[in-house]
């Protein structure tokens, strides 16, 4: 893929806002050493351009010729470089005004200023990644959890790559066998589509399908999911909030309807990032601030990617507790029924058999003494990634769109299968089909609007 970007040379902040020890500013293009060395004054005396030297002491000026910061300068040249183009990074102090400073020096000098993702999509534009490990980048970066960080950094060192390309030549192979088959029908050459082929074929088929179904348990590292805990009041949801949290975070009172508002916090679940959402219990009320807070319950549950709701099981199941369950139903979101309080006697007659709902799971709990909890935890972590989830550190995929290339990759192999006796003009579309499909995920038959949308959600600097 050719380099669009020749002409511009790009600068940006790469490091967060706020104040810290150290803040990067950092271009790239073929411009970023002369640029960098209108604006930087060595301390040794130093010409950037020109020594083989990597890293630089001395002092950011302005056009006027004002000092801005005392800096230490990172010379990467070309190709040797994140973007394989020649790229400075100037070290000075964490502050904004500092940063910026630097920073509108450089752009008065002819930088322009980077746009979201720009530096990777460069990296990925000069072939110094495809576009698999440009994505694990910013998963790198957005990691909430250790497995989802070593998840993100095996596919940014390329293990997915690798695993793709295996494929790609596999295809590529194949196709050169049928089409030659097209090309040379009268030529007294071996059978080129024969069974050794197909199996070839069948095996990368089933390694497509094994991928494919690592995509779930890789787009929950990634994303992460919300846990929204429903009930009717006095179940003791605030409780069990906070035991999953470890925390005194949820406020707890016999009295019914103490929680009106959403309260939101982040735990882990065997890796998976689960954002818990403790919510007011659902009944109806004529109190208006409780209605809002019922309300927002409702919403919780509705945008959940799984509910976890809670019957007191030292009570006989209520008439509101039957109703709460017919519109979880409806929602057909993944549905774990916790029936707390097990350290108090349980109810004379065990009717939860009555409710009008399919649980995809069922858990006894008690949120006070915490029997139960980790029977419960592991049971969601089983629930969010499957139960032969994958390892965090091998190929997996991590966005529905790869999970979506790979499937038709599948089905074009598969049609193959199913259709030996064909003629090879018919296998060879096949294969051509699933080397799109493929090339759609590292970026080979990637489209411009695909990829503009890819690096917009990374962030300006990286």
């Amino acid at each position: 893929m050719s380099n669009v970007f020749d002409e511009d040379t790009i600068v940006a902040i790469s490091t967060p806002p706020g104040e810290g020890g150290v803040g990067i500013v950092r271009l790239s293009g073929n411009a970023a050493l002369p640029i960098a060395a209108k604006v930087f004054v060595s301390s040794k005396d130093k010409d950037i351009e020109r020594e083989g030297q990597r890293v630089f002491h001395g002092h950011v000026h302005d056009a006027a010729g004002n000092m801005l910061d005392e800096v230490l300068l990172h010379v990467m040249r070309a190709p040797h470089s994140y973007t394989a183009e020649d790229v400075v990074e100037i070290n000075g102090h964490g502050g904004m005004a500092p940063l910026r400073a630097i920073l509108d020096a450089v752009l008065e000098q002819g930088a322009r200023l980077a746009r979201p993702g720009e530096f990777t999509r460069r990296a990925f534009v000069n072939g110094r990644i495809d576009l698999s490990r440009a994505e694990a980048v910013i998963d790198v970066v957005r990691a909430q959890t250790r497995a989802a960080l070593s998840a993100a950094n095996t596919a940014s060192a390329g293990m997915l790559s690798r695993t793709l390309y295996a494929l790609r030549d596999v295809l590529i192979d194949a196709l050169a066998h049928i089409e030659a088959a097209v090309d040379f029908p009268e030529e007294d050459l071996p059978e080129l589509v024969n069974d050794a082929l197909f199996e070839r074929l069948q095996d990368a088929r089933q390694r497509m399908c094994a991928l494919t179904h690592t995509a779930d348990a890789g787009i929950r590292y990634r994303e992460g999911v919300a846990l929204a805990i429903v009930g009717k009041p006095n179940t003791g949801k605030s409780s069990l909030f906070n035991a999953l949290l470890r925390d005194a975070r949820a406020i707890v009172s016999k009295q019914p309807g103490t929680t009106r508002d959403r309260l939101e916090e982040t735990i882990t679940l065997d890796g998976v990032p689960a954002r818990l959402i403790d919510t007011a219990g659902m009944r109806t009320t004529d109190n208006e601030v409780e209605a809002i807070g019922v309300e927002q319950a409702r919403l919780a549950a509705e945008q959940a990617g799984m509910i976890l709701f809670v019957v007191d099981a030292s009570l006989s199941l209520s008439t509101e507790d039957t109703m709460l369950a017919e519109h979880l139903a409806a929602l057909e979101i993944p549905v774990v029924l916790v029936r707390n309080k097990t350290d108090l006697p349980a109810a004379a007659n065990d009717d939860d058999h009555t409710l009008p709902i399919q649980c995809a799971a069922v858990c006894d709990v008690s949120a006070k003494t915490g029997d139960g909890l980790r029977p419960l935890e592991h049971q969601l972590a089983t629930l969010l990634l499957g139960e032969s989830a994958p390892a965090a550190d091998t190929p997996m995929l991590f966005r529905a769109h790869q999970k979506d290339s790979m499937r038709r990759a599948a089905q074009a192999l598969q049609r193959l299968l199913d259709n030996k006796d064909a003629s090879p003009e018919f296998l060879a579309a096949d294969v051509r089909e699933a080397l799109a499909a493929i090339g759609e995920i590292t970026g080979e038959t990637t489209s411009e609007d695909v990829l503009d949308r890819i690096f917009a959600s990374f962030c300006i600097g990286k």
